[in-house]
């Protein structure tokens, strides 16, 4: 075979094959870079971030207030939230905090009233209820009040309806713990619960949520001048307080009166409340329970509108001052929008009902017929519903309509009682009075119930303009008007001294009586029960003292008042009043006063000489003066005793030179002290004795000769003791000093 002469060229290798041994390190790469890092453990004192929050409060997330309170303004809702929750921690935990900080706070917080998420505006109102509100009632309430507003009312106006609803909880919160809250923006108020329960959203929203609002309504119209309290000084110094810190003129504040500019909001009002009665009144008596409390509060809030109108009138140029509807149209207007709610009275089931059912009613019903009388009151309602309202309440007090018990009917018919009272002696009502009077005597004297028929008694005893007198052709109101004068005493004695304050108004009730001086008659007949008000006497001669004794200084002043006033005083009612005289816990003061004014009522023919001689001989024959004693602290209060003895015998010889001629009051009660000193009695009353005898007596004596051989037999006995007690007693002090 022939070889080609010239030769394959050879070609390059690209990758060259290197052949490893197996288990044999390679060595690295020429171009290789090193990674490996090298480093030293820096060691410092403290890290800078806790060394900020050294001595802060922190929360159990460990973030500050400052943290926090940036927090409730983060996007995220569970981040807000989270801040309340921690705001909180740091709150209960140190309560510094939130005094320190307390507007700080406000300002952030106040914010999140119309956050988007429900959860943060529960939140926070739990959070402005729990803790924030009980611990800021001190300090600057204007400023707070004010700060705390503006964003409510914005949270009322807000498109979202859950949102108004929790500004309208919100602010009935604030009121609560700030009542002067709500005079000072009353008006502003009231417009904006008139928005929120107009337009039919009585049906248009969850009624839970509507019962908060409605409410909150009653109560702010609570603070309505629907009586004569005098709630205006707080508001007048807030309403300073709130000019002088942001130096402005606030338009809002212009009316000091707080109340005057809402009586054409609350005209408004009451249309609104009304047809939301004829819109929860089907399901109310179907007895849904959310019906039933919305009905409740709406009742409430017209029962507080007309008490406005019929009491809010302003009492002094420093109180409120609104004024009624002058022309008659107003009142026409009230009276056919309350037509529509006593043409639904009285309120009964649809279907036999329970207790429950009953007693719900029962408390509607009172309100309604309250509302009736009030309104009557001030300007009659039609006549047609007079006698259905009669009706209800003398079934009322008959307790027939209620099966729960006296403690039940006592609890909700106290108010309405008080009104029913004041127009039924004007008219034939004679089944109401003899209701009436049942209650007032079978009801437990210390019970509240009888301070309301003790109150109506009054009202239908002393009429506004004239009292029913005793000649009027009626003899049936008479005899009503007699059985409760007749209950007065039997009350006093049952009461004792358990309630003062009822104790106080029986006794201003018959001190009212018995200076308009009618029923005179009945008024004596009182002393002989009012003895065991003051005292008795026994046959063993001990002293038993009445309620009088444990009473107050002002109940036993009305006590002692009532005395004048009876136009003849019975001698054993004297014996009564004479036996507190003796009693050594009487105060000093009212012991006079009792000589004034028995002195006054004899002076006026209310007390034969005869039984006002026996008294002043009977006190200063039977007052015990304090034995002595060696010891010092005795010995200067049997000096203080024995002054006033030395006191009150002076009053009484004052007393004897007004009774009369000095030769005839002598002659009468000559034999009386005689005899009485020669009983021998002890020396301090044997000097009173001989004082009533010596300031009568002249020279030459007009004594008698029987008197003058009874006195010489015991006056050297007399003077035997006064001098061995003035050496006695210059022996004690001579002993002390030394």
């Amino acid at each position: 075979m022939v070889k080609h002469k010239a030769q394959l060229k050879k070609r390059g290798v690209d990758f060259k094959k290197i052949k490893r041994k197996i288990g044999k390190k390679l060595r690295p790469p020429k171009n290789t870079t090193n990674t490996e890092l090298k480093s030293k453990a820096i060691i410092l004192p403290e890290q800078s971030l806790a060394s900020e929050k050294a001595g802060l409060a922190v929360s159990k997330r460990g973030l500050t207030l400052k943290e926090l309170l940036q927090q409730t303004s983060h996007h995220n809702a569970k981040v807000r939230r989270d801040a309340l929750v921690g705001i909180r921690d740091i709150f209960l935990n140190h309560p510094s905090e939130l005094k320190m900080h307390k507007l700080r706070v406000i300002e952030k917080l106040r914010e999140r009233m119309s956050d988007e998420d429900k959860v943060v505006r529960e939140t926070l109102y739990q959070l402005l209820k729990t803790v924030i509100f009980p611990a800021c009632k001190e300090g600057n309430q204007g400023t707070f009040i004010s700060l705390m507003m503006a964003y409510v009312f914005n949270a009322m106006t807000h498109l979202t309806i859950d949102v108004r609803l929790m500004a309208f909880k919100t602010f009935d919160l604030v009121v609560q713990h700030y009542p002067v809250s709500f005079s000072m923006f009353a008006e502003k108020i009231i417009q904006h619960y008139k928005e929120i329960l107009q337009k039919n959203q009585f049906n248009l929203h969850d009624k839970g949520k509507l019962k908060s609002v409605l409410a909150g309504l009653a109560y702010c119209l609570s603070l309505l001048p629907c009586n004569t309290t005098d709630n205006n000084s707080s508001t007048d110094n807030a309403v300073a307080d709130r000019r002088i810190l942001h130096a402005f003129e606030s338009e809002t504040h212009k009316d000091h009166s707080g109340f005057s500019s809402t009586e054409k909001e609350l005209k408004g009002l009451l249309p609104i409340l009304i047809s939301g009665i004829q819109d929860f009144m089907p399901s109310c008596l179907a007895m849904e329970t959310q019906s039933y409390d919305c009905v409740l509060s709406i009742l409430k809030s017209i029962d507080l509108v007309v008490k406005f109108f019929v009491n809010g009138k302003g009492r002094s140029a420093k109180q409120l001052k609104v004024s009624l509807p002058s022309n008659g149209s107003d009142q026409v207007v009230l009276q056919k929008l309350l037509k529509k709610l006593f043409v639904l009275f009285p309120l009964n089931p649809t279907h036999q009902s329970s207790e429950k059912v009953e007693n719900r009613l029962f408390k509607l019903n009172v309100i309604v017929s309250e509302i009736f009388f009030c309104l009557y009151d001030w300007s009659a309602p039609p006549s047609v519903f007079l006698d259905k309202f009669l009706v209800f309440i003398i079934d009322a007090l008959s307790e027939k309509v209620v099966r729960s018990g006296r403690a039940f009917f006592q609890k909700h018919f106290l108010s309405s009682l008080n009104w029913s009272c004041k127009w039924t002696m004007h008219g034939n009502h004679i089944f109401f009075r003899f209701a009436f009077t049942e209650v007032f005597k079978k009801c437990d004297p210390e019970s509240s119930m009888k301070l309301v028929c003790l109150s109506a008694v009054e009202e239908m005893l002393f009429l506004k303009t004239s009292w029913v007198s005793p000649n009027t052709s009626d003899s049936e109101i008479i005899d009503f008007q007699i059985s409760w004068i007749r209950e007065i005493p039997l009350l006093l004695t049952l009461l004792g001294d358990k309630n003062p304050l009822a104790t106080k108004d029986v006794l201003r009730l018959q001190l009212h009586l018995a200076q308009c001086g009618t029923h005179s008659q009945e008024l004596d007949n009182m002393q002989y029960t009012l003895r065991e008000f003051y005292s008795t006497c026994p046959c063993d001669g001990d002293i038993s003292y009445g309620p009088f004794m444990k009473l107050g200084r002002e109940i036993q002043e009305l006590s002692v008042c009532c005395l004048y006033y009876f136009s003849f005083m019975d001698p054993s009612l004297l014996q009564s009043v004479a036996g507190c005289c003796l009693s050594h816990d009487l105060d000093p003061s009212l012991l006079f006063r009792f000589l004034e004014v028995l002195n006054c009522a004899y002076r006026a023919g209310h007390i034969q000489i005869a039984d006002y001689i026996s008294f002043l001989i009977t006190l200063l024959s039977r007052y015990q003066v304090s034995s002595e004693s060696g010891s010092l602290d005795v010995e200067i209060c049997v000096k203080s005793n024995s002054e006033l003895f030395r006191s009150v015998t002076s009053a009484v010889c004052s007393c004897l030179h007004q009774i009369g001629d000095d030769h005839l009051v002598f002659k009468m009660l000559e034999g009386a002290v005689v005899d009485q000193i020669s009983n021998k009695p002890p020396l301090d009353n044997t000097c009173a004795l001989l004082r009533m005898i010596i300031t009568l007596d002249s020279n030459p004596t007009k004594l008698c000769e029987q008197s003058i051989l009874k006195l010489g037999s015991v006056l050297t006995g007399y003077m035997i003791d006064v001098v061995s007690v003035s050496v006695s007693a210059t022996h004690r002090s001579v002993k002390y000093r030394k």
